[in-house]
């Protein structure tokens, strides 16, 4: 790492860049820890959380700070319109735009990646039910299940099946890429060591297996951009 760093700011200068070493920090996940030594005077410092491109990354190797951090942007924005949602003067519909363009789009943001695991799909839906409830002025403690209140606001879909819905096409759009795009390299590379302790016990392949399963989906469907498409809108199956 310390020898790629180097060539690397090597680089940078010859093209006039300087890197900026009291900005730029280097996370390594697993096994102990040092700072990268660069040379007599200047060193990169080892972070335990970095945010890139607005995901937050860490050193446990999971995607559930990130998750949460999700989570927690969707409350804080149900709670900001809690006027809204709680008011009687304002239309159900209307209500259920709003929950789409604010709400919903601020919890989903980067789901596309993220492992589904059961925990977290707890934390999601609990903060996706907060907003229906308000806008149909209905407390928890009155005991209404989610069904019954998904028909009243006009929720068709769950949050989880459009998390879903947004993994497998991702997925399929990454499959039909050319051979050497950097994207489908990564979705195809394995690491060939076994399974350390602190990595998480499923990852996002096999959460993309499962829901294909469920759906009915095989491999090279997704070659027909038209047939995927239409697997991927199917309900699961029920059994």
């Amino acid at each position: 790492m310390e020898y790629m760093t180097r060539k690397l700011k090597e680089t940078y200068e010859k093209w006039g860049f300087d890197l900026n070493l009291n900005k730029t920090k280097y996370l390594y996940i697993g096994g102990t820890h040092n700072n990268l030594k660069l040379d007599k005077d200047s060193e990169i410092e080892f972070c335990q959380e970095y945010k890139y491109l607005g995901v937050i990354f860490d050193n446990s190797g999971t995607d559930d700070k990130e998750i949460r951090s999700g989570v927690i942007q969707g409350r804080k924005c149900v709670a900001r319109l809690n006027g809204i949602q709680w008011s009687k003067d304002i239309r159900k519909e209307r209500k259920l735009n709003i929950y789409n363009a604010l709400i919903k789009s601020s919890l989903l943001c980067g789901s596309e990646t993220w492992r589904l695991t059961e925990n977290n799909k707890r934390r999601v839906e609990a903060t996706e039910m907060d907003a229906p409830r308000r806008s149909s002025r209905i407390s928890r403690k009155e005991r209404i299940r989610n069904v019954s209140i998904r028909q009243q606001i006009g929720l068709e879909e769950t949050i989880i099946k459009e998390i879903e819905h947004n993994q497998l096409t991702l997925y399929g759009h990454v499959q039909r890429m050319v051979e050497g795009r950097l994207p489908k390299i990564a979705l195809k590379w394995m690491p060939k060591q076994k399974r350390a302790r602190r990595r998480p016990r499923k990852n996002w392949m096999e959460g993309i297996k499962k829901t294909m399963n469920e759906r009915n989906l095989n491999e090279g469907q997704w070659e027909d951009w038209k047939q995927w498409s239409l697997g991927v809108g199917q309900h699961r199956k029920t059994f």
